[in-house]
């Protein structure tokens, strides 16, 4: 296991919305910086959460993980979109006076990486080198449709999905269709995997961390 640094900290997001708490793992000599952003069923301490974080850690990216405001608050449903655009900015803005040198890139699982890439689509001159989606939420459990990527069309950076051919709340044939209609756009398939990234007992956390810092020094090539 490589060295690691950890930092525990709040973020101030508005007056309306307040603080919630964040954590930046690094390693000695990251490569790069990612905003990882959680799902909608669980926080930045999940178990998933924290261990893609460490795994990515051990492949030379250092992550800033947060709670958006729901869970900081232990409220439910999930935060609107306006809400969780606003914490999302909020935390790349952090990440860049953390670590103003490193490349950045933006994502999450799930939710996280849905409610990042709409933010970003509407953006620009954010100086984000690309967007990594652990699993993508294409549509609801059983309803099967494409709208919710409707917005990624508009999202001119490199981007990676990183998905279960199994994952429930993407429908493969849907999900590669909607790929193929993008620019600048990477698939890697994980057989069998679901949306939480459950094969069996086979841990996928290092295999994604690994994939991920594979894309990650391909884009910055």
């Amino acid at each position: 296991m490589r060295q690691r640094m950890v930092d525990v900290f709040k973020m101030f997001v508005s007056k309306a919305i307040g603080q919630v708490s964040a954590e930046v793992i690094s390693p000695a000599q990251p490569m790069a910086m990612l905003t990882l952003a959680h799902g909608a069923g669980a926080g930045m301490h999940h178990p998933f959460i924290m261990g893609l974080a460490q795994a990515l850690c051990d492949n030379s990216i250092a992550t800033l993980r947060f709670y958006f405001p729901f869970i900081e608050k232990k409220s439910k449903p999930a935060d609107v979109p306006a809400v969780a655009h606003q914490t999302i900015a909020c935390a790349i803005r952090r990440a860049q006076q953390l670590l103003p040198k490193l490349p950045l890139f933006a994502g999450g699982k799930s939710f996280g990486g849905r409610m990042s890439s709409q933010w970003l689509a509407v953006q620009q001159n954010t100086n984000i080198k690309g967007i990594i989606f652990f699993g993508f939420p294409l549509h609801p459990a059983g309803k099967p449709g494409t709208n919710r990527a409707d917005h990624l069309k508009h999202l001119a950076l490199p981007k990676l999905f990183l998905q279960g051919s199994k994952d429930e709340l993407a429908q493969w044939q849907l999900l590669t269709s909607v790929i193929r209609s993008l620019q600048q756009t990477t698939l890697i398939e994980l057989p069998g995997a679901d949306h939480a990234f459950k094969r069996g007992k086979e841990d996928l956390v290092p295999l994604l961390a690994q994939r991920t810092a594979n894309w990650v020094r391909q884009v910055l090539a």
